[in-house]
C-alpha cells in the first residue's frame, strides 16, 4: 500500500480502539482498497475518504451496528420463514374447518396466483442475502450459508410431507398438481443462488 492508503489504515486503526472484531474489519478496508486501485488505480488519501468514508465516520457506523450480531439476524430470518410456513398452515386449517365466506374468496384468490406467491417469496430470500450482505459485509459469507440451512429446513420437510404424501393432497385444492411441484422444487433450487446475489448487492452497499 502507499502512504495514503497506509495513512488510512493506521488512522481507522486508531478510530475503532478497542472495538471488538477490530482485526476483521481493518483486514476487509485493507481489502476494499486492493479493490479500489485494481479499478482505478493508486488512491490518494482524499480518493479513499470519498469513495470509503472517513476513518472516523467507519468507526461510528460499526459501533452503532455492534448491537446486530450473526445470531440474531441469523434467527430473525429462520423465525421469519418459519412464521410464513405456520401461517400459511394455519390459513389451511381455517379453510378446511370453517365455512366463512370471505375465507373461501380468499383461498380462491390464493389459488390463481401461485406463481405471484412464489416470486414473492424467491425476493424474500434475495432480501435475506441482501440484509447480510448490507449488515456484515465480506464476514457475512459463512453467516449467509448457515443461515440459509436453518431457513430452509420447513421447505424441504413441507416438500418431503408432499411429495410422500403424507398430507392430503387434496387439502391445498388447485394449488398442487404434478406440473406444479416440480416448479416449486426448481424454484427451492433457485433460492440460494438468490440468497447470494442479494448478499453481493447487500455487501456492495455496505461499502
Amino acid at each position: 500500500m502507499n502512504d495514503a492508503e497506509n495513512q488510512f489504515i493506521r488512522e481507522l486503526e486508531k478510530e475503532l480502539g478497542n472495538f471488538p472484531d477490530k482485526g476483521n474489519i481493518v483486514a476487509e478496508y485493507k481489502l476494499h482498497i486492493f479493490e479500489l486501485a485494481e479499478d482505478n488505480g493508486t488512491a490518494t488519501y482524499d480518493d479513499l475518504i470519498r469513495k470509503l468514508g472517513t476513518p472516523r465516520e467507519i468507526a461510528k457506523v460499526w459501533k452503532q451496528e455492534n448491537g446486530v450480531t450473526p445470531k440474531k439476524t441469523q434467527w430473525l430470518f429462520v423465525l421469519l420463514n418459519i412464521s410464513i410456513f405456520l401461517g400459511g398452515t394455519l390459513l389451511t386449517l381455517c379453510y378446511h374447518i370453517f365455512q366463512w365466506t370471505w375465507l373461501q374468496q380468499f383461498w380462491s384468490g390464493l389459488t390463481e396466483i401461485p406463481f405471484l406467491l412464489m416470486t414473492v417469496y424467491v425476493l424474500f430470500w434475495g432480501l435475506l442475502g441482501y440484509e447480510i450482505g448490507k449488515e456484515f459485509g465480506h464476514r457475512g459469507s459463512r453467516l449467509l450459508k448457515r443461515t440459509f440451512l436453518t431457513a430452509i429446513i420447513p421447505n424441504i420437510t413441507l416438500m418431503y410431507l408432499i411429495i410422500f404424501k403424507i398430507l392430503p393432497h387434496e387439502w391445498f385444492g388447485n394449488l398442487l398438481n404434478v406440473p406444479f411441484i416440480i416448479i416449486c422444487i426448481l424454484f427451492t433450487g433457485i433460492l440460494y443462488p438468490v440468497s447470494l446475489l442479494g448478499f453481493r448487492w447487500g455487501k456492495k452497499v455496505s461499502v
